[in-house]
């Protein structure tokens, strides 16, 4: 018995009638934030570059795939099996350089390939070539992801320099907003330079996600810099003021930079 074979079967069993109230007791809708959470933890470990980590956080990541898949089964839907099919005959489809045809290809043509094949798969015709990315990502990557299928089929800036100057574009009609006093407007004109913000991103293949990611890491980073240095002082952020804030905040930034180099 294989290793994945003796987790289908554990899954199983608690699942069953005499199994684990609390395995018994979820369903596909209970399990929606444990996929979450073991999605960016698997994301996180990568981030740290701790192989162990990535390994645990996988195989934790790998249960949510069985139990989500050993519900079906109970329901009469899919089993395991039939998942392992479907990712199995969608990648030999999609890859008809490897599997059919040899050929040399770019990756931006493999990924060409990949969305026009897509398109053919799809079994309403109607349906747009930007269909597929999930409601529910998280904003950032759903532009991301919008504008990297659009691109695909040529509707896209020439260089990055027009998106930057979009960018610019969008931080005036942003102002205006401002001016105008309209939260409506200033709304609207906030994701419109956030979105341009994304493209630029894009350009340089940058996932922008992981860009405000690591801009979030580096505030925080500062930020207890910042507590500390109060702390060492007898004082606390209610204690302190903007201007001493700020200092410590401009000597976490030059720490940084020296650490950089």
């Amino acid at each position: 018995m294989s290793e994945f074979e003796r987790l289908v079967g554990i899954m199983r069993k608690l699942r069953a009638p005499d199994g684990c109230p609390w395995d018994r007791k979820q369903n596909h809708k209970s399990l929606i934030p444990y996929l979450l959470e073991e999605t960016y933890e698997v994301i996180d470990s990568i981030e740290d570059g701790d192989m162990n980590k990535l390994r645990e956080e996988l195989g934790d990541l790998l249960l949510q795939i069985v139990f989500h898949s050993q519900m079906a089964s109970e329901e009469g839907s899919f089993n395991i099996e039939d998942v392992a099919r479907s990712i199995s005959e969608k990648l030999i489809n999609r890859h008809p350089h490897i599997f059919k045809q040899k050929a040399e290809l770019t990756p931006d043509e493999v990924t060409h390939n990949w969305e026009q094949i897509k398109l053919r798969e799809k079994e309403d015709k109607s349906e747009s070539a930007l269909s597929g990315i999930p409601r529910t990502a998280p904003a950032l990557l759903r532009a991301f992801r919008l504008q990297q299928k659009a691109a695909r089929f040529g509707f896209d800036w020439e260089k990055w320099q027009d998106v930057l100057v979009k960018a610019e574009e969008e931080i005036r009609e942003l102002q205006e907003a401002i001016e105008s006093s309209s939260t409506e407007k200033i709304e609207e004109e906030i994701g419109d330079l956030l979105f341009a913000v994304v493209n630029l991103a894009r350009f340089f293949e940058i996932d922008p996600e992981t860009a405000l990611n690591h801009m979030n890491k580096k505030f925080i980073d500062r930020f207890r810099y910042v507590e500390k240095k109060l702390a060492q002082n007898g004082k606390s952020l209610n204690d302190s003021n903007l201007e001493e804030m700020d200092s410590f905040w401009n000597e976490a930034k030059m720490r940084s930079r020296d650490s950089d180099q």
